[in-house]
């Protein structure tokens, strides 16, 4: 029981106001808990691209360094992405995409915010559901608003979403010049996985 001095009742008050009184203090004592315990984050999260073409050499990267952070409470998320941690297979791929497709060095990140339409923290299992994510993209200093079907799944204290959706370089002003044009596809599918903790 708690006992500290507000609880010694020097006002005088009588045991209905005490217990309200005592009730509000309590409320007050775990706001900050209820609050942030409803905060879900990584900063390991998996994000995968490809553009390959059949019959030419892999066009794929994948980074495990994304950072995203969900609020449960409303189904907002935030996910950045450090561009210049995506690894190729090819080297040479590599350093031809942070120096002339991404420009890594002058838009080092990817972004995206927005919304899990009708989230609901409460009812995840661990048999993965579909939720409409929607939102805006951010690639190379573009923004482009989106929409994705994910998969949301919880385990212990985890949640997980995942999911996948197709973009086109065009829309983020990235230019493919055309003598290796046809070594690259028009659209980019980009797939991730983000486990988050609380």
């Amino acid at each position: 029981m708690l006992t500290c001095g507000v609880f010694d009742n020097p006002a005088g008050l009588n045991k209905k106001q005490m217990d309200k009184l005592k009730y509000i203090a309590v409320l007050l004592l775990l706001a900050p808990t209820l609050f942030y315990g409803q905060k879900y984050s990584t900063r390991a999260g998996l994000v995968k691209f490809e553009a390959s073409v059949q019959s030419y050499e892999e066009v794929a990267a994948e980074n495990k360094t994304a950072s995203a952070k969900l609020d449960a409470a409303t189904g907002e998320i935030a996910v950045l992405v450090p561009m210049k941690a995506f690894r190729f297979k090819v080297a040479l791929m590599e350093e031809h995409f942070n120096e002339s497709y991404a420009e890594t060095g002058k838009y080092p990140k990817a972004t995206f915010t927005g919304k899990i339409d009708g989230f609901d923290a409460g009812k995840l299992t661990a048999t993965p559901q579909a939720f409409t994510i929607s939102g805006d993209l951010t690639i190379h200093g573009k923004t482009k608003k989106i929409n994705d079907t994910a998969k949301i799944s919880k385990s212990g204290d985890k949640i997980i979403v995942t999911g996948d959706f197709v973009i086109k370089p065009g829309d983020f002003d990235i230019e493919i010049p055309k003598v290796i044009s046809k070594k690259i596809a028009d659209t980019v599918s980009i797939a991730y996985s983000l486990s988050l903790n609380k």
